[in-house]
């Protein structure tokens, strides 16, 4: 006897009230009357000439017969599940991108542009990873990198996004700021610093200013919390145009006089080499290498 599609609700039904052996629990599983789960049971006993429960007053039970359908109905209806599981996930993890950049420029600039991105692209999913250690890009690992550095890294395809320059900032509310004229007066305010290659002496020392004693007050190991403080007036920051915009924009940072210091090191869209990107990390990439740059 053949399978037949018209056989499918049925089973199921069958299939429900046989593992909760009470016709009304498999109802609410399946969003249906218990008299409806009651009529699928009847026909497919009909149809197959055999009980498949036996029904008493305080519910039913399985027959041998019941029993050995259920037990196979069960089986098959779990590895239909599971395949249909395996191939959704599959379809997501194709949809989704896993990025790793830093902390500050997901913040400040890739956050503020998602939205066209996501208005583009609404079938795509996000990963973004902002953690400070750089990420291993294999089988496991991301899709795609935005790093800060010379554009050269072993193993790794790197595409040009933007350049970067520094600036010194801090709050309109900092004590002493409305007497800062010059550049060589800004080291006579509390100096913010984080872990970046290019600090205040590669500033001042581009700014004309030397033979000044530079003492950084505030060291932060991510350049949102070292721009974060001198917004609450500790004092100054080294600011990277690329990272800045918004605290300009919005008043919680001025900029300070003095040059605009071109960084010796840009931003770039990474990836491995020996691996093809997937249409969504392809979407994505194109996108980066397309989005303004302000």
């Amino acid at each position: 006897m053949a399978l037949r599609a018209d056989w499918l609700p049925a089973l199921a039904a069958f299939e429900a009230a046989a593992r909760h052996q009470n016709f009304a629990h498999a109802a609410e599983e399946l969003h249906l009357t218990a008299s409806a789960v009651s009529h699928h049971v009847r026909k497919l006993e009909s149809r197959l000439g055999v009980s498949l429960f036996q029904r008493h007053a305080r519910g039913v039970a399985l027959t041998p017969q019941g029993r050995q359908l259920a037990d196979a109905a069960g089986t098959a209806l779990a590895d239909v599940d599971g395949v249909l599981r395996s191939l959704r996930l599959a379809r997501e993890e194709r949809d989704r991108v896993r990025i790793t950049t830093l902390h500050s420029l997901a913040y400040t600039w890739l956050l503020p542009r998602l939205p066209e991105f996501a208005r583009a692209h609404p079938h795509i999913q996000l990963s973004v990873d902002t953690e400070i250690a750089l990420a291993r890009f294999d089988d496991s690992g991301p899709d795609l990198g935005i790093r800060h550095g010379a554009g050269h890294w072993p193993g790794l395809t790197s595409h040009f996004l933007m350049a970067d320059a520094l600036f010194p900032v801090t709050s309109p509310r900092t004590p002493g700021v409305e007497a800062i004229a010059e550049p060589a007066q800004i080291a006579e305010l509390p100096l913010i610093a984080d872990h970046a290659r290019q600090g205040w002496h590669d500033w001042f020392r581009a700014a004309g200013v030397h033979g000044r004693k530079l003492e950084e007050r505030y060291t932060f190991s991510d350049t949102t919390d070292a721009l974060m403080a001198a917004a609450h007036g500790l004092g100054a920051a080294l600011a990277r145009e690329q990272i800045v915009v918004p605290y300009l924009r919005s008043g919680q940072l001025m900029r300070l006089p003095g040059p605009k210091m071109t960084a010796r090191w840009s931003y770039y869209a990474i990836y491995p080499a020996h691996r093809r990107l997937r249409p969504a990390a392809r979407a994505f990439l194109d996108w980066l290498l397309a989005v303004e740059k302000e």
